[in-house]
């Protein structure tokens, strides 16, 4: 930026010389050279064309056939329920925290045989629903990892004279 706050960028503007026929006048240049740098900059905005073009392939088959018709649409539904997943979370949190409450130490938090039992069920819902299976057991594995050591650090937050587990 010049100090009058415009931009200016003489690497835009020499790029433009080889298309005139004699030297073009700063006050010409200047305007050319902001154009370019702005074209440069708002190329990227751009690049997500998949989300306005048609599918290559298929008919819609989301409920019912109704959804979705364009990619940004699939991405506002996803939007829309990766909402609806955090807030979901955000209340399984606050009852993980409150287990530990009724764990004698932070080492009492992992209990394997829970989280094979929560799996099995979670493997039985996706069946239920059309979720891979895989999908289920993999998020959830995820989930519960990170939740434990949410469970851990909460003990130990909410016991600040606790004795550390051994």
């Amino acid at each position: 930026m010049d100090g009058a706050g415009r931009l200016c960028d003489s690497r835009a503007a020499a790029a433009l010389l080889p298309f005139f026929d004699e030297r073009p006048s700063p006050m010409l240049l200047r305007p050319l050279a902001v154009a370019c740098v702005a074209l440069a900059f708002a190329a990227p905005a751009r690049a997500d064309d998949a989300a306005d073009h048609p599918a290559y392939w298929g008919t819609p088959s989301v409920d019912g056939g109704k959804c979705c018709a364009s990619l940004s649409e699939v991405r506002d539904n996803i939007d829309r329920i990766d909402k609806a997943i955090v807030a979901l979370m955000a209340e399984r949190g606050q009852y993980v925290a409150e287990a530990g409450r009724f764990k004698a130490d932070p080492a009492a938090v992992s209990a394997p045989a829970r989280v094979e039992a929560i799996i099995a069920k979670v493997k039985r819902l996706a069946r239920e629903d059309g979720l891979a299976e895989s999908v289920a057991e993999r998020s959830y594995r995820a989930m519960i990892a990170a939740f434990e050591d949410y469970e851990r650090d909460e003990w130990t937050r909410r016991n600040p004279g606790a004795a550390p587990a051994k």
